[in-house]
């Protein structure tokens, strides 16, 4: 879960490297790191496999910038790849910048989806590394605040758009959009989760439900949901997925859940991230942790490879490999 307070608090942020990327504890046994000093800071990571590199984004410290886009060959050493959009150049928003995606559209366009004031936006570039800007300034919905998106193409060439809409906690919704514009069908507009299980809400940082941080992919015949549930300040913030037939649902929860949690990769907080692939066709979750096993914040980058493999649960069954796991580090600014 987003909270201002925690942005205007935070002490690193990408847009002031200096601050971003200071000195931290981490508790990770997992791919040694030279120079912790260097661990990439960024919370609610999104990253997009391009033409041989890896481009990374998502929240920063000083979230009331716009976003940073990281890229990289390998996935552990990564350089600052420039400003992919900023506030008041033609976008909407003038706080609160958290969770984008940015994804391919068509042959000469990308498009970042993302949150500000507490709404859903939506802006375009020629080009991935941006400058991504909206041809009118505005939110996605105005109708009620939701955060969090994440744009869906199925393969009939639909989209839809998952994202969070509050009601005494955070809850993940989607409906779809138009193809071109991305507007909402509001009449398919619903509810894909409630907070239903144990690991959900475990009252070590007491809080509403929360469940955010939708990814949604199609695996073989079936759409996988990603999202990470606890308030994000819990040590118990984690990854779980929900299976269904269909893009709008109805979910079946995983029996399996949490597949990325403190108990699997050994770091507090292990949530809200992205699915993506590796160059050779391997899947891989990014995400993020807490500083440390004693505070939240300012959180840290990771990645963690995926597993599918097949279940008599009618769907292939998803794990995390916690001895994959990369510590991302900044290389050049």
């Amino acid at each position: 879960m987003k909270n201002i307070t925690f942005y205007l608090l935070t002490l690193c942020c990408l847009l002031f490297p200096s601050a971003c990327f200071g000195s931290g504890e981490t508790d990770s046994t997992t791919t040694p790191v030279n120079n912790p000093s260097a661990l990439i800071r960024v919370a609610d990571p999104t990253v997009v496999v391009w033409q041989g590199k890896y481009y990374l984004t998502g929240t920063s410290g000083d979230s009331s910038k716009g976003f940073t886009l990281l890229e990289s060959t390998d996935m552990t050493h990564w350089t600052t790849a420039g400003q992919a959009l900023t506030k008041g150049d033609q976008t909407f928003g003038t706080k609160g910048f958290w969770a984008p995606q940015i994804v391919k559209w068509g042959d000469n366009k990308w498009v970042m989806a993302y949150t500000a004031n507490e709404q859903v936006a939506i802006a375009w570039a020629d080009k991935l590394s941006g400058p991504y800007r909206q041809t009118t300034v505005g939110a996605w919905d105005d109708t009620e605040k939701n955060i969090d998106p994440f744009i869906f193409r199925d393969d009939d060439g639909q989209c839809y758009l998952y994202h969070v809409r509050f009601n005494n906690g955070n809850y993940i919704w989607v409906a779809r959009v138009d193809k071109t514009t991305l507007a909402i069908d509001r009449s398919s507009l619903r509810q894909c989760l409630q907070c239903t299980e144990k690991w959900e809400n475990t009252g070590a940082y007491p809080s509403s439900p929360i469940m955010e941080g939708p990814t949604v992919i199609k695996h073989g015949s079936k759409y996988y949901l990603f999202y990470s549930a606890n308030h994000f300040m819990s040590p118990d913030y984690s990854v779980g997925y929900a299976v269904a037939d269909s893009p709008l649902g109805p979910w079946t929860k995983a029996k399996d859940s949490p597949i990325i949690s403190r108990n699997i990769v050994g770091e507090n907080g292990s949530g809200h991230g992205d699915f993506f692939l590796d160059d050779s066709g391997n899947p891989w979750y990014v995400y993020h942790v807490h500083a440390s096993s004693s505070k939240a914040t300012p959180r840290q980058t990771r990645f963690v490879r995926l597993k599918f493999e097949s279940s008599d649960l009618g769907y292939d069954k998803v794990t995390a490999d916690p001895s994959t796991v990369v510590k991302p580090v900044i290389v050049s600014q």
